[in-house]
């Protein structure tokens, strides 16, 4: 039985929102999902469906699909499951229907280019009273939507609250955990999108498994020092928001950050590399080497995405600058 008396609504009708509507509804939970576009909230509505991001998937009948905004005020909790660099004007149109103390648990992975902070902050600045936490993992959308079993982690400075978050968003196929370490789960889904685009290169260039595996090591250990500088709990980024979904886009196309990185390998520039498709790591490069920077961690294999991805330096130079740095101790 769900806990909180009242539905649990979804900001964002893309695939990732699309999926955890149906994944609470088909707990028996209601779930409103909200596309702020009134003709792509009635198509859904209409056929049940998300044919733009989820062909196929049926939406369960407790989700309910919608374009009014004013749906958030009677929400027990809200996903915010909106593109990163969009959050900050998300949040400021829905503001007005965000009662104080509601949850607001940021889906997104990414840093605000801009400003340089994390969703969550972004979220304590746009909707000041709210609480803000953070849902992150080895999650693609339509593995969630095939009911295909996934695990994620919810974190939030109220333990009580994402212990019952978790109780209700879990299923027997998505299960999950909890924990307060906010920062850590952030920095791991926004970082390694950034390693993706990496990897994926490796594989666009045929570097071969060797070089892919080399860089994901190197790569998590710089996300790992970038973490613990910025009071994240190592544990953390061992877990499921780092190393699982590491893991997970690092060698996967069917992740955006990887392909986006395959074809910058294959030789396409930035400008046509997504195929007009979201990687959240482009945008969060700059901010994150901006990040390192000012509290002095290097991040020589994020340094270079950032690099290539702002065409200063092509593919080739990259590689060959980061197989010619100092040899020096393994750390």
């Amino acid at each position: 039985m769900n806990t909180f008396s009242r539905p649990i609504a979804v900001l964002g009708a893309g695939a990732w929102g699309t999926a955890l509507a149906n994944s609470i509804a088909h707990k028996g939970h209601v779930a409103v999902l909200i596309d702020r576009d009134d003709a792509r909230a009635h198509a859904i509505a209409d056929a049940r469906e998300n044919a733009r991001f989820l062909p196929g998937i049926v939406l369960s009948p407790n989700v309910e699909v919608t374009a009014d905004v004013s749906a958030l005020s009677v929400a027990s909790a809200v996903l915010l499951a909106v593109p990163a660099q969009q959050m900050r004007a998300a949040l400021r149109t829905v503001a007005p229907h965000v009662p104080l103390g509601t949850p607001l648990i940021v889906c997104a992975k990414g840093i605000e280019r801009e400003t340089g902070l994390f969703m969550t902050d972004v979220v304590a600045q746009a909707i000041p009273g709210a609480i803000p936490g953070i849902l992150s993992g080895p999650s693609f959308a339509e593995d969630v939507a095939r009911g295909l079993p996934t695990a994620v982690i919810l974190a939030s400075p109220d333990v009580a609250l994402a212990a019952s978050l978790a109780h209700d968003l879990s299923s027997t196929s998505l299960r999950v955990y909890h924990g307060p370490d906010v920062r850590g789960v952030e920095i791991g889904g926004a970082a390694k999108n950034v390693l993706a685009i990496a990897c994926g290169i490796v594989s666009g260039r045929r570097l071969g498994e060797s070089a892919r595996a080399a860089l994901v090591a190197r790569g998590f250990a710089e996300i790992t020092r970038f973490a613990r500088a910025f009071g994240a709990r190592p544990e953390t980024l061992m877990g499921l928001s780092g190393l699982g979904d590491t893991v997970l886009t690092c060698g996967s196309s069917q992740s955006r950050n990887f392909a986006f990185g395959e074809a910058l390998g294959h030789g396409l520039p930035p400008s046509q590399a997504a195929g007009g498709k979201l990687a959240e790591g482009v945008f969060t490069a700059s901010a994150l080497i901006a990040k390192a920077r000012s509290v002095g961690v290097e991040m020589p294999v994020c340094e270079a995405v950032e690099a290539v991805v702002a065409d200063r330096v092509t593919v080739d130079q990259a590689i060959a600058a980061l197989m010619t740095r100092p040899l020096k101790p393994e750390a």
